[in-house]
């Protein structure tokens, strides 16, 4: 009798879900929830960024790179309110979006809605509130910046990083954003990007590359006769934690991203993204432990945790493989790639003090690659959104770096970063009893 049951039971509910048709407002409830859900899922990274950061740094910057942290977040919902979002998706015309959606509100038909109108099915026609989906899309934004914040820690200044931010949050990344997910240029020629290895990785990866050069290396991190002096962070509990917090919000970063939940189609497309998007991040955890051992004979830590990382990123542009094996492969190569990049980037004097150009910009090209390779996508159209991504970011990101650093001045002075952000740009410092 149990066998006929486990066999009747998902016989009778498959046959159920394929014969019954959820109506619109159950599918505008699901579709809402699943973007609020997985934006609280992601707002959540915030928080594993500014561990993950925090423990990477010196003790005398650890207040500095959390206030960052906790501002860049703060000032991305502000900017993409006022006008990122307009940009990103408001009358794209290929290139940018108008302002015409500035200051982004919930629509007459919702507002008419809670002061007691009757027009629950027109609105439900439109799939989700509108409000779910802003604050779906603000979550992203603010993760672009987040990359910057890691890789210039311990020597940008808080004030010009927070200017920068918001030109990061407002401008740069909403024009890319309208290229892809706007429906812009890049769209039209079949770009395909799931998740975001592009528009959210590298986007922020190219602009940390561009502020890692204008604003040097920390003081004593390379010698005059190219010697690398590793600099220690803090606190690795802390980063292992932050580690693991990006993990669990990945899964709202990637497997909302499907944009739906008002079917059986969308559950079972989710569950899959889910699953590829935790296959890949062991794949690159393993495959970082294992290569870290064969370059210095021990296992390193911080690469372990940067292949985690690395092998999300790298999964993100494609995470709706049906064959999870293949996204142990993808996770398991981004792993590799961050490893390597690490000292490659050292021996270019490349100052990174969280590893996130290797994490989020070489294994987020190598994830938009791998569409092009084993997803289906055109890898050429790929190469060109790859080309776009840092055509655009690297000369904006370069303008406003410059411009700050020609009026407020962008890097601290020598004495300031010998004693720490913390006691010469806060009241605060993290750690007291160490100084």
């Amino acid at each position: 009798m149990k066998k006929i049951l486990a066999f009747l039971i998902p016989t009778l509910l498959v046959s159920g879900l394929a014969s019954a048709e959820v109506s619109a407002e159950t599918a505008f409830v699901l579709n809402t929830f699943l973007f609020v859900f997985c934006g609280i899922l992601v707002m959540f990274m915030a928080l594993g960024f500014a561990m993950l950061e925090a423990g990477f740094v010196r003790k005398k910057n650890t207040s500095a790179i959390l206030l960052k942290n906790i501002a860049l977040y703060s000032i991305a919902g502000i900017m993409f309110y006022l006008i990122g979002y307009s940009l990103m998706y408001v009358d794209v015309s290929g290139w940018i979006g108008s302002l015409g959606g500035a200051f982004y509100n919930p629509s007459s038909d919702e507002l008419a809605l809670l002061d007691g109108a009757e027009n629950v099915a027109a609105i439900a026609e439109t799939g989700y509130s509108v409000a779910s989906d802003w604050f779906f899309q603000m979550v992203f934004c603010a993760t672009a910046v987040s990359i910057v914040s890691g890789a210039c820690a311990e020597r940008i200044k808080v004030w010009p990083f927070m200017i920068f931010a918001a030109i990061m949050t407002g401008i740069i990344y909403p024009i890319f954003g309208s290229w892809t997910w706007g429906g812009g240029w890049l769209a039209e020629m079949g770009f395909s990007d799931f998740a975001g290895s592009t528009i959210v990785h590298s986007v922020g990866g190219w602009a940390a590359v561009v502020g890692c050069l204008i604003l040097g290396p920390r003081a004593g991190k390379y010698s005059k006769d190219g010697k690398i002096s590793p600099i220690a962070g803090a606190n690795m509990p802390l980063a292992c934690l932050g580690t693991f917090i990006l993990w669990f919000g990945w899964f709202g970063f990637n497997g909302g991203s499907q944009l739906a939940l008002g079917s059986a189609l969308d559950a079972v497309a989710i569950s899959i993204v889910v699953v590829n998007t935790n296959m890949a991040a062991c794949g690159g955890v393993v495959a970082a432990i294992i290569l870290s051992q064969l370059m210095y004979k021990k296992i390193d830590l911080s690469i372990s945790l940067n292949g985690a990382i690395a092998g999300l990123v790298a999964i993100t542009a494609g995470p709706d493989l049906s064959n999870h094996f293949m996204s142990v492969i993808i996770g398991a190569i981004g792993g590799i790639l961050c490893t390597l990049a690490i000292p490659m980037l050292d021996k270019m004097k490349i100052d990174d003090v969280v590893g996130a150009i290797s994490a989020h910009l070489i294994a987020g090209i190598w994830g938009t690659l791998a569409v092009g390779i084993f997803g289906g996508g055109d890898l050429m159209v790929q190469i060109v959104g790859i080309l776009a991504a840092a055509a655009l970011v690297v000369p904006l990101s370069a303008v406003g770096f410059y411009i700050l650093k020609a009026t407020t001045g962008l890097r601290v002075d020598e004495e300031t970063e010998a004693v720490g952000l913390d006691k010469a740009e806060l009241t605060t410092v993290a750690y007291p009893e160490f100084n």
